[in-house]
């Protein structure tokens, strides 16, 4: 952990309680707090109810007229965008890191809770309170590993900060929507980014060693909505993987843990605004899902560009392979059962084909879909009634599965 900072720093992050063990867990700082038994309350893995949560926070609840609200939860508006001048070190070109500098520059704010680099390992997740525009550089880019991001509202409190904004992956978010009327904070804004898929910061490690000769000069890796994994390198290379040539089959079955498995909140609906890339074709993708999101993305002005994002392929094929090879790993990854000639092709193939835009943002939530019902009935059948919510259900009717007894609440 990164040394507790003083007061007066604009990146502060005290000491952390234990986290209490717990079953299906994936340390969102809750279990950490004075009270860890508000887990039983706050957890999505134990007894969700986002129907209820998206009609607090939204004002209603996903409609399933509006056809993508079924896939990617409420909102008022989808976008494509990118900033004007991406910032140095973002992951995309820093959409979320500028709305946390613009909230600390009007004063909407007392602290941004985020995420900073280990100071001795920049891909392990430190939670920080940013208090400064200046400390949102250091918070920009991915981190791969468990982050106890709300173990910090406690501290908070007892800062006196009562206008928090949050940045956050789908788990950390829901937890603290379930607390949030509790917590009692004067004005809270929720910026989301997506997750499909997190593990231990030392199974990341093991995952760069497979992909470059010198893994300590990478610094930055994504998985892009082209089929790709992008490496940067310290010297200035650059290197494109097809995900087809990743080398899954050398990682430990357990390499995802099973509750990134079992997650069905991939695009994190319970945010303001959720920033991610899934429907961005190369840009970045916005979810604008309230008024406050809407504040959110205003507080950039014409430093973003926006447009209406596209869609084209088709998702169904996809899909049912992923459920086949679910299906065949039997609780391991889903690896691809292709001859080793053939995938350079397919690679080459899926970018132009495959789905892209909002399509390729359906087919991810789908399959997460496919994967949460597949993996719980395997590993924890007495789960599948409460933390499959109907909308999942619906959206893996037209590949064949439905709740079976006793699986639908």
């Amino acid at each position: 952990m990164v040394a507790p900072a003083e007061p007066t720093s604009p990146l502060w992050s005290p000491a952390l309680a234990a986290a209490a063990p717990r079953e299906l867990c994936t340390d969102c700082g809750i279990s950490r707090s004075s009270d860890p038994r508000q887990c039983g309350q706050a957890c999505q893995f134990i007894k969700p109810d986002y129907a209820a949560l998206e009609a607090r926070v939204h004002g209603r609840e996903r409609d399933a007229r509006r056809p993508d609200e079924m896939f990617f939860g409420p909102f008022r508006r989808m976008l494509r965008a990118a900033m004007l001048k991406p910032r140095e070190g973002a992951q995309w070109t820093g959409i979320a890191t500028r709305i946390g500098e613009r909230l600390l520059e009007t004063g909407a704010v007392d602290a941004v809770l985020t995420m900073a680099p280990d100071k001795d390992d920049k891909w392990k997740p430190v939670p920080v309170l940013v208090t400064a525009a200046s400390g949102m550089a250091q918070c920009r880019g991915m981190r791969m590993g468990y982050a106890p991001l709300l173990a910090l509202l406690e501290p908070a409190r007892a800062r006196g900060f009562t206008r928090l904004a949050v940045i956050g992956i789908p788990c950390q978010v829901y937890a603290l929507r379930a607390l949030e009327e509790k917590l009692g904070f004067e004005r809270l804004y929720v910026v989301g980014t997506p997750c499909s898929d997190n593990t231990k910061t030392e199974n990341f490690h093991r995952f760069l060693d497979l992909l470059a000769d010198d893994p300590d000069s990478i610094t930055y890796l994504e998985f892009r909505a082209d089929y790709h994994v992008e490496l940067r390198f310290r010297d200035g290379r650059v290197k494109e993987i097809p995900f087809l040539q990743l080398p899954i089959s050398k990682l430990p079955p357990d390499f995802f843990p099973i509750t990134c498995r079992t997650c069905v909140d991939y695009t994190n609906v319970l945010a303001d605004i959720t920033v991610g890339y899934m429907g961005g074709e190369g840009e970045q993708w916005l979810l604008v899902r309230n008024a406050r999101g809407e504040e959110l993305l205003g507080l950039l002005g014409d430093e973003v560009t926006t447009r209406a994002p596209g869609s084209a392929g088709k998702r169904a094929g996809p899909v049912k392979g992923f459920l086949k090879n679910v299906e065949l790993a039997a609780g391991g990854l889903p690896l691809r059962s292709m001859p080793n000639w053939l995938r350079p092709i397919m690679g080459w193939l899926m970018p132009r084909i495959g789905p892209r835009g909002l399509e390729f943002a359906r087919a991810r939530v789908e399959m997460k879909a496919v994967e949460t019902v597949l993996h719980l009935r395997r590993q924890y059948p007495k789960r599948v009634k409460n933390m499959v919510p109907a909308h999942v259900w619906a959206l893996v009717k037209p590949y064949g599965i439905e709740p079976g007894s006793g699986e639908r609440r």
